[in-house]
This record gives C-alpha cells, sequence and structure tokens, in this order.
C-alpha cells in the first residue's frame, strides 16, 4: 500500500443479509439500521481498528465486505 492511500470498507449491498456479524466485531465501522440494512461509515480504517475490522470482513458469510485502498 502506498504511503498516501488508506483502507477503507467496500459493502456490497446485493450479497448482504443484515446479520449483524460486522457490527458486532467491528460496531465503530458498522450499523445495522431500523429498516436492517446496514451501514459503513465511509471513514478510513484506523490502525487502532484493523484488526477488528478484518475480522468482520473475513467473518462475514455472504462475502459483501472486502477492504479497498483509495
Amino acid at each position: 500500500m502506498a504511503e498516501n492511500e488508506a483502507l477503507f470498507i467496500d459493502l456490497d449491498t446485493s450479497r448482504c443479509t443484515s446479520l449483524g456479524i460486522c457490527e458486532a466485531l467491528a460496531p465503530k465501522h458498522f450499523e445495522v439500521q431500523d429498516d436492517g440494512s446496514v451501514t459503513v461509515d465511509g471513514e478510513p480504517v484506523s490502525d487502532e481498528d484493523i484488526a477488528d475490522v478484518r475480522n468482520a470482513v473475513t467473518s462475514c458469510p455472504t462475502e459483501a465486505l472486502k477492504l479497498i485502498t483509495k
């Protein structure tokens, strides 16, 4: 990853089934809304949060999440 690039969460809403595993594992970055949809905060993933976010990404049973660089 280049020095000025940051990691962001990419959510494929067509694959997401709103189980809430991501929210349970990384609540700073994911939220299940009242209507059942999942939202991502859109902020770069900090070094402090990367382990939790990676765990959420790899734990998603529908593979709706990935980390991307911008």
